[in-house]
């Protein structure tokens, strides 16, 4: 998906950043979508230091620049003010828009919590002087991983012994689950198999994996898309207590709900 950054004007300088999928800063690290900018700016100083800023805060990612230069009057200090106000903070914002219209300044989209929506706006309005206003409409997304291990808690997905059949239990955990996962709606979810020592090594990694899979399947047959699951099977291999005691074999026998970006 791409990233649009455009810039537009008509009897003064703005700026629009708007973006389908603005990054968190691991996602900007080693995402490979490109970062377009386009609209119109005053001058050729005015459009390497946008480009140069924008540049620096999404890494190696490809900007595209699609900028005209000429035919507009900024304000004063109109580039550096805006330069300025492109702070690290805003490649928090996802499926949003910043823009810069003269001297009023809108932010739009998707912001990980409360305290961040608060901090972009009071960021972005020091970078600025005081005749720039700054009108904050980010709405605070939900964290996806946060909602669906608090969904699932200390719960383990039951299954019967020695099988990939799930439990009425752990059929009654799942359903919450698919509620969790609609109200969260992620790109991607690994679903990863667990299990305690007991037995051999191979035997408990494809059990885990038939049970992984039988998760994936009942998602699926309560409406979340197939292609935005996958199953793992991890066997013993990663035990979150000791296996020494049956409470800790029985809390290794364990699904996991992984949000993939």
């Amino acid at each position: 998906m791409k990233q649009r950054i455009g810039l537009v004007a008509a009897l003064c300088a703005g700026l629009l950043a708007s973006a389908p999928g603005f990054a968190s800063p691991a996602a900007a690290a080693t995402g490979n979508e490109p970062i377009v900018v386009s609209g119109t700016v005053p001058d050729e100083a005015a459009r390497a230091a946008i480009i140069g800023q924008l540049a620096r805060l999404y890494g190696g990612r490809h900007i595209v620049d699609q900028l005209e230069v000429g035919g507009v009057t900024p304000p004063p200090n109109w580039a550096a003010n805006v330069t300025r106000a492109l702070t690290p903070a805003i490649t928090e914002i996802r499926q949003g828009q910043i823009r810069f219209d003269g001297t009023q300044v809108s932010l739009s989209g998707q912001i990980p919590s409360a305290a961040k929506r608060q901090q972009l706006a009071t960021d972005i309005a020091a970078a600025l002087n005081p005749s720039y206003t700054v009108n904050n409409a980010l709405v605070v997304k939900e964290d996806g991983q946060a909602v669906l291990d608090s969904t699932l808690g200390n719960r383990v997905v039951e299954f019967e012994v020695g099988s990939a059949t799930l439990t009425p239990a752990g059929v009654n955990i799942l359903d919450e689950m698919v509620a969790a996962i609609l109200r969260v709606d992620p790109p991607a979810i690994q679903i990863v198999g667990h299990t305690d020592s007991t037995g051999e090594r191979l035997a408990n990694i494809g059990l885990s994996l038939s049970r992984a899979n039988t998760v994936r399947d009942y998602l699926v047959s309560r409406g979340i898309p197939a292609e935005r699951l996958t199953a793992l099977g991890a066997g013993p291999d990663n035990p979150v207590v000791s296996n020494d005691t049956a409470e800790g074999r029985s809390r290794n026998r364990r699904i996991e709900f992984n949000i993939m970006q």
